[in-house]
């Protein structure tokens, strides 16, 4: 296999830097990138996150990327989303009012219950912390780890597919939600694997590694 051509996709929001870094840690350079015809020559593409749905939304069609984001995932190159980058594949998200998503992966973002417990815990939305992985699927991006890792989480809203057979891992905040989802050539996790300590760097090494 050649060295894969990274591009991380620029829109104004995400850990872009961060991202990257995790990449090198690996031995894969990345670049951060906003231009149509670098992220079209790519043989992966990462698609970051961090803020509300809808600005997230409003940013990619501002820079023109939705439409290199479905020709790549059109493409059956492969692309992951982190976080945000997560929420917005699918079809709407429920923050601030109902918006619509890129539509890779049919579903709805929505927000964590009001009064969430845990034992006799009161949960704190966002979700801001450490939770373990329960392996549903034997994605591309999890080669490297196994049952029960580790992961970073920071979010307020969580997707939930229409087809629940592409969830390829789930956590326990509260709810039982969607970690990590896996459909064709498209791989997202809700956590941040770029600071998910041994566990996520070794996802970003697999997700580098994938031949589709």
């Amino acid at each position: 296999m050649s060295a894969p051509r990274i591009a991380i996709i620029d829109y104004g929001r995400g850990n872009l830097r961060s991202v990257q870094k995790g990449f090198s840690k690996v031995g894969y350079d990345a670049i951060v990138t906003r231009d149509a015809r670098v992220i079209g020559n790519a043989t992966h593409v990462v698609l970051p996150g961090v803020g509300a749905f809808a600005d997230c939304m409003a940013n990619l069609e501002g820079y023109g990327l939705i439409g290199p984001i479905q020709q790549v995932v059109a493409s059956g190159r492969p692309f992951l989303g982190i976080c945000v980058g997560m929420q917005l594949l699918f079809t709407e998200g429920a923050e601030f009012g109902i918006h619509k998503g890129l539509d890779v992966i049919p579903g709805r973002v929505v927000a964590f219950p009001a009064g969430m417990t845990e034992g006799n815990t009161r949960l704190k939305v966002p979700h801001m912390g450490w939770n373990r992985l329960h392996v549903t699927r034997q994605s591309p991006l999890f080669r490297h780890i196994g049952e029960g890792e580790w992961c970073y989480f920071v979010h307020s809203y969580h997707a939930v597919p229409d087809d629940l057979s592409v969830v390829a891992a789930t956590s326990q905040y509260g709810v039982l939600f969607a970690a990590s989802v896996w459909k064709d050539n498209v791989v997202a996790t809700q956590f941040h694997p770029e600071k998910s300590d041994t566990a996520g760097l070794s996802m970003l090494r697999a997700f580098a590694e994938w031949e589709v």
